[in-house]
């Protein structure tokens, strides 16, 4: 299970070190890909081919499920993580997710979400403004 939050950075070449723990769960091969709020989703293969299973059950006559499948599909790279840890992230994706410099990596069950430093901190900011509202919706779904 991916889980924890680690602050890193980009290099020059556009890769980032994936976190040693991480890493146990990823191998060597992964795939990087847009997320939703403004970051980037790292999937471990064996996640990605069941999220793929997923989406491919999606009925192709639904404007939303093509859009939604669209989203990740055409946005989707797979990537190596080298010998020493690095991970290639291309320029749109990084773009994308607003990602210069320095990012915060965050394990959310079975795949890792990238964000930039200045995204990852409006959006705890805004997580912070609303707990009762969060509260409330996870109550609506058992939690």
């Amino acid at each position: 299970m991916l889980m924890g939050k680690y602050q890193n950075s980009i290099d020059a070449k556009g890769r980032m070190i994936v976190p040693a723990k991480y890493r146990e769960e990823l191998g060597y091969r992964c795939v990087v890909t847009r997320g939703m709020d403004k970051c980037l989703y790292i999937y471990p293969m064996v996640q990605w081919e069941k999220f793929m299973e997923k989406l491919a059950k999606l009925p192709t006559a639904d404007a939303n499920a093509r859009a939604f499948v669209r989203h990740f599909y055409a946005n989707a790279v797979e990537g190596d993580i080298d010998k020493q840890g690095r991970l290639g992230i291309p320029q749109e994706l990084r773009e994308y997710a607003n990602i210069e410099k320095d990012l915060v990596t965050v394990g959310l069950l079975d795949k890792i979400e990238i964000w930039s430093r200045k995204e990852w901190s409006e959006a705890e900011e805004e997580a912070e403004l609303s707990p009762n509202n969060i509260a409330a919706q996870m109550a609506e779904y058992g939690i």
